[in-house]
């Protein structure tokens, strides 16, 4: 009768312990204090130890030409020494890649879109120390990080992306050629309309994104990550609500996508229900004194169309507000979303997803 298959980090931790060390005691110190970070509360074990191998091999690497890698194998021969040696700089990288995350608004583990991606973000984060606070520095990985999330890189086995992912960007990092992560991310325009749920790692980044432009609250105007601080309820809802649409048969690839989506608070949503843009808007202005004004602002920190939601113009606001996603995905990549003009797109939307300036240069 066989047994059950040990673990990596039970069959490193039995190496170790013929040399009378306790990796299991070290990672439970070690992890308590990682783990204070909401982003990092899902880290573990085997991801600190492939961040510590994928560090130890990039710098062996950097001596003797010998390859670098953090799969299952080259775990099993991390020396006791270079776990030492690297354990602390590795913590220190994890927490440091905590830091980058929630300046990118990625605050806790249930919103992160791939937790693969920080055991090389941790081990880049390791090898650069102080180098990591320089503001350009974070700038570079913060584009490789959503390149990787927009391009959709990390979803399955990922290991060999780890390990050129820590020669390239930091080689990048130091005035090198951009790393093929960056190079080979792509989003497709009518992604948007199959990103339904937080399954998805794209999802979870635009949602995001969406926070750092501004994504005030409808009714209190507070910032949704300052409300989310104050453990007030939030989540993703519906701009044009599900009863609505359904009473309307609108397309529900289309009224289900993140397109028609934004984080809202709990009582927000209430007020929203399942009532038109229209009569919503109204009720909040009316009931809850918000200026007409003022209430157009909170919806453009939303990159909502405020004129296409008082018509309840639901085709023109999903052309409208798929363009500034890609817009902002856009950014996030630092490089063009093509196909906006493409015939599936046209067939999808019914007209291009082009931006004005887009358009005039088009012209």
């Amino acid at each position: 009768m066989g047994g059950v298959e040990l673990t990596v980090f039970e069959l490193v931790t039995a190496s170790y312990a013929a040399d009378e060390f306790q990796l299991r005691k070290d990672w439970d110190e070690r992890s308590a204090r990682i783990v204070a970070h909401e982003v990092l509360t899902e880290v573990s074990s085997t991801e600190f130890l492939q961040a510590a191998t994928l560090l130890a091999s990039y710098k062996a690497s950097r001596a003797s030409r010998s390859a670098v890698g953090c799969k299952r194998k080259d775990v099993l021969r991390l020396e006791l020494a270079d776990y030492r040696s690297n354990a602390a700089a590795v913590e220190g990288g994890f927490v440091a890649a905590a830091k980058l995350l929630v300046r990118e608004k990625v605050f806790d583990a249930a919103n992160l879109p791939y937790q693969g991606q920080l055991v090389p973000l941790a081990a880049i984060c390791a090898f650069l120390g102080d180098r990591f606070e320089e503001d350009a520095v974070k700038q570079k990985l913060a584009r490789w990080y959503w390149c990787g999330v927009f391009g959709e890189m990390y979803g399955g086995a990922s290991e060999s992306r780890f390990a050129f992912d820590i020669v390239e960007v930091l080689a990048w990092i130091d005035g090198g050629d951009d790393p093929r992560t960056v190079k080979e991310a792509a989003f497709v325009p009518n992604r948007l309309l199959t990103l339904q749920t937080r399954l998805s790692a794209a999802y979870k980044g635009l949602m995001a994104k969406l926070l750092q432009v501004g994504s005030l609250d409808f009714r209190t105007a507070d910032p949704i990550e300052l409300v989310n601080f104050f453990d007030e309820a939030v989540n993703i809802h519906h701009l044009f609500p599900r009863a609505y649409c359904e009473k309307k048969q609108y397309n529900r690839e289309r009224w289900n996508s993140v397109i028609n989506k934004a984080p809202l608070t709990a009582k927000t949503n209430r007020i929203v229900a399942g009532h038109a843009p229209s009569m919503y808007l109204a009720s909040l202005e009316k009931n809850h004194d918000q200026p007409t004004a003022r209430l157009n602002e909170i919806l453009l920190s939303h990159l909502v169309d405020p004129a296409l939601m008082r018509a309840d113009d639901f085709d023109a606001f999903i052309r409208k507000r798929a363009t500034s996603l890609l817009d902002l995905i856009e950014k996030a990549m630092g490089k063009t979303v093509s196909g906006r003009d493409s015939p599936e797109v046209i067939e999808a939307f019914g007209q291009p997803l082009l931006t004005a300036t887009k358009s005039s240069a088009a012209a």
